[in-house]
């Protein structure tokens, strides 16, 4: 069962969410800079690392920034992210990530 999209034991991160901090890292968009189009990073992701649909890399990022889904933020997004009542995330082009 190793390499499916169960969380690790070492971090607790999917695969996916490895590839979506990796491709960020790569991209140098740490929390010192500014931030960056989502569209700009799910895009690199899906031609880089993830071959999958779009929908499921931005729901990866849209739950590592909201504060209550995971314990730790991963991802600093700016924009409409959803929220705890079920209202759902902007589209990926108006909402900015680092």
């Amino acid at each position: 069962i190793v390499g499916r999209a169960l969380p690790d034991v070492r971090d607790g991160l999917k695969p996916v969410h490895r590839r979506v901090l990796f491709a960020m890292n790569e991209l140098s968009n740490y929390y010192n800079r500014p931030y960056k189009k989502s569209a700009r990073v799910v895009g690199d992701v899906i031609g880089k690392y993830h071959p999958h649909g779009d929908t499921a890399v931005y729901d990866t990022i849209v739950r590592m920034a909201q504060p209550f889904s995971l314990r730790y933020t991963l991802v600093d997004g700016q924009g409409n992210f959803g929220s705890v009542d079920g209202d759902s995330p902007a589209a990926m082009r108006y909402t900015e990530i680092r």
